[in-house]
This record gives C-alpha cells, structure tokens and sequence, in this order.
C-alpha cells in the first residue's frame, strides 16, 4: 500500500554541483536529456550534467504540438528524420516509459497544381530512401477521412495530399520525462533552476560554464537550448545564422474522437490532428516577426481557427479551451545546426524552427556519438554549422512551409 499512495520519486533530488564534469549540457529539454541518456546507455559516459534554467521540458519540448514525422524534402532530411522516427516506434520499450505514441497517418493536403507537383517530388524522394510516402486523391482521402469537406465549396478545394502512414503524434512531457527517468537512473545529474549566465574561453575552448549556482568545467559542453540558442552563443561572442520566432497552438474542448489522421495545408497554413482526451490541436506557420515575447494573437486565434473551419466545418461550435505559445529558432534554410563549432569542445543542436521535437532520440544518438568519439556522425554532418560559410545549404523551405 505504501508504494502505491507513497510512489517513489521519477528522478532524484537535485545534488550539488561538482566542480567539473566530462560532460556539460546546456538545456533540459528533449535534445538534453536524450544526448545525457545515450552518453550514458551507448558509451558508458556518466560524469554528466544537465543544466536547466527552469524545469525540464519548459521551452520548446514541453510547448510543440507532438507530431511525428520522416516524410521530409531533401534526401539529408529525409533518411535523417526516417532514422528518428525508427527510434522513436521503440523509445516506450527501451525508456520503460509509456510515450504515447499514436501511429495513425499523416496527410498533406495540395490545393493547387503547383501543390501537388511538390508532393510528387516528395513522394519520389521518400520512396528511393525506403520512407512510406505517397500521393493519394480525394476518393482515397475520404477514406481515410471521410470528415474532410473534400467538395468544391472550400476556398481552397482539395485537390489531392501527401499521404505518410508512419506519421503520427506523441505525448510530449512523456518523451521528456521519460528520457529524464534513464538518464538518472545511469547516473547522469539533473540540475533544474540552475541558468548559465557566462561561458569561459581559453582560446579555442571552453574551459568553464558560470551558472547561477556557481562555476562548473566540463570536457564537453553541448548547447542544447533551441529558441535560446542565438544568446547562449553570445556568451562566447559567437554569431548563429539564426532568427528567433515564436508559434502559436490552441487546443478546444474534448469532443468524440472522429479523426484518425493528421490535417496539414501548406496552402491554409493550418494543421489538425485529435489528441487521445478528444480535444482538436490546431496550429499554424511561425508569426513573421522575430520576437521572445511569448504572448499569443487574437488574429491568429480567428485566422487559425477559420481555416480549420475550412477543413472541418462541423468543430464550427467547438469551444477553444486553452492558447499558448513557444520559441522557435530558424536557420536560413530550414535545416537544422548540428554539431561541432569554431570552438573546439563546444557543440550545438540549433536551428531547428518548428521540428526539434521530431528529432530528439536521433539528435541524443548522434551528439552522444560525436561528443564520446569527437567524430562527426555520417547523418548529421549535411547540417554542420560551416555549412553557411561553403554554401552547401539543405533547403527544406518545401517540406516546412507550415511547420510542421
């Protein structure tokens, strides 16, 4: 009776501060914790740190709107993400954490010529790398979805989508939790309300990282901050090609669930899916404007919600229950910036707009390998920082026009 009234704690309480560690990492989202977890499981790197100036999964990871996905543009994005979402069909069996994960179709909507030759050149690309992707037209669709207003009434009548059966959608804070649960139980420390407020360099290293509760060396140090990630870079007077901004989300009063699939309309920038309590998620493209002010828009609620109305006129009395916002951090061409840096021991996981979340156990994969063998994975080394500099950019402007 004790253990069920009285359960035992996720993780343990937060020890004190060493004064150096192999490993230090910057941020407590899911980029963090999955690095510190495969630090420890893959390579037997224990002496680690994460510090988080808030608590785990307040940024980014605990804000996004939970869809899973490979179906990308480019054949970099492509296998990249396709390896995640891999990992991720194992991460509640290999964590011994429930995530949620709901595997139940993606689809893209095309509502123009143009539209659907892009699916097309997506599709093709999914398929030579072996990703389950294929253009499908209104009669397949209204199987799939038999709710969507696929007549001509619609400004924008459907004209055929995407279709990507992997996609689907994950309990966000489970991911987060669940990867914070492995990590401690390997040993790796978990420091919340601890901000780093200064990085220390000796030439081309970072040889400290000065915090909130004091100065902590580390071997290693990984910056995993995602919208911060521009002024965690300031520290060391170390200029990202990126731009902050934020996206808005709002989800409505639990109904019955009817839809099986996600929604995304390039063209509408609006995407839908249903959680598993029944309420509708509905998000749009980032706000233009680069801000870190997270308040949300009465113009987006309407603009969100009338396009959504064009989907599926019958949530036209749907209540909103609850709006937010979070930060997104956008490279120049919609790429993430993964790996190493000018700065000998210094590596980053930035640039990653609104799909960092899709990304987390394959990112955790490879920034472990690069940080315990200082060699740079084969899948991430398309989105190296240097990138920029030799203009070898990975454009994935197409596969991202509304995020998600």
């Amino acid at each position: 009776m004790k253990e069920i009234f009285f359960p035992k704690r996720m993780w343990k309480p937060r020890p004190e501060l060493k004064r150096r560690y192999e490993v230090v990492i910057i941020g407590g989202g899911s980029h963090g914790l999955a690095t510190a977890y495969y630090l420890a499981k893959r390579h037997g790197i224990t002496d680690v740190c994460i510090l988080e100036k808030s608590y785990i999964g307040a940024g980014a990871s605990g804000r996004n709107t939970t869809i899973i996905r490979s179906n990308y543009r480019t054949p970099e994005g492509a296998a990249f993400y396709k390896e995640s979402v891999r990992l991720y069909e194992q991460l509640s069996a290999k964590l011994d954490f429930n995530l949620m994960f709901s595997q139940h179709g993606h689809l893209t909507l095309a509502h123009s010529d143009r539209a659907m030759n892009t699916m097309r050149e997506r599709a093709e690309v999914n398929k030579l790398l072996g990703i389950n992707s294929s253009v499908i037209y209104p009669d397949r669709i209204r199987e799939l979805c038999p709710e969507l207003d696929l007549s001509q009434r619609p400004a924008y009548p459907i004209m055929g989508a995407l279709y990507h059966p992997p996609g689907g959608i994950i309990r966000h804070d489970a991911v987060v939790w669940g990867f914070a649960r492995a990590a401690d139980r390997r040993g790796v420390e978990i420091h919340q309300n601890t901000e780093v407020v200064g990085l220390e360099r000796k030439g081309d290293r970072v040889v400290a990282v000065e915090t909130t509760r004091g100065r902590v060396e580390g071997a290693q140090v990984v910056s995993a901050v995602a919208g911060w990630s521009s002024i965690v870079g300031k520290l060391l007077d170390m200029r990202l090609p990126i731009t902050t901004h934020i996206l808005q989300a709002f989800v409505t009063e639990p109904v019955k669930p009817f839809l099986d699939v996600i929604l995304v309309s390039s063209q509408l920038h609006v995407y839908v899916s249903q959680t598993d309590r029944g309420e509708f998620l509905i998000g749009s493209e980032i706000e233009p404007y680069t801000t870190y002010r997270t308040t949300g828009t009465l113009s987006f609620l309407e603009t969100c919600a009338g396009h959504a109305m064009e989907l599926l006129p019958q949530l036209e009395r749907t209540r909103v229950l609850r709006t937010w916002s979070g930060l997104c951090d956008l490279s120049p061409d919609y790429s993430p910036i993964l790996g190493k840096t000018e700065i000998e021991n210094f590596h980053v996981s930035a640039g990653w707009g609104t799909y960092g979340f899709k990304a987390a156990p394959i990112v955790g994969v490879t920034m472990a390998e690069l940080v315990a063998t200082e060699k740079t994975p084969d899948l991430i080394a398309p989105f190296a920082l240097e990138r920029f500099h030799t203009d070898t950019l990975v454009s994935e402007l197409a596969a991202a026009a509304v995020s998600h």
